[in-house]
């Protein structure tokens, strides 16, 4: 199992969001970390970097299933988010960012 290096919960904190068949976006971080830790109560797909808006063409993720996802390098500097849109099911995202191992 990898282990996570969570950022400081006073400048990243956790967030979530609930989602349906339209994608629900969380309050954006700033630069900084590397990754973001993100799991869902449903399946879902998620997208993530600046202004990110989760489709059906985006990453699909299980439920309950803990993934890792490394941000990508050309966010030039802006506020990120997370944001998630059902499968065939509503549910909640939530998302922690964290520093590589």
């Amino acid at each position: 199992m990898d282990l996570i290096n969570p950022c400081s919960n006073a400048d990243f904190p956790g967030r979530s969001v609930a989602y349906t068949g339209t994608a629900g976006n969380t309050a954006t971080w700033n630069p900084g970390p590397q990754a973001v830790f993100v799991w869902s109560d449903q399946a879902c797909y998620v997208e993530v970097g600046v202004d990110a808006v989760a489709t059906t063409a985006s990453t699909p993720i299980p439920a309950n299933t803990p993934v890792r996802i490394i941000l990508p390098t050309n966010m030039n500097g802006a506020p990120w988010r997370v944001s998630a849109i059902q499968v065939s099911t509503g549910g909640t995202v939530y998302a922690k960012p964290i520093n590589r191992n």
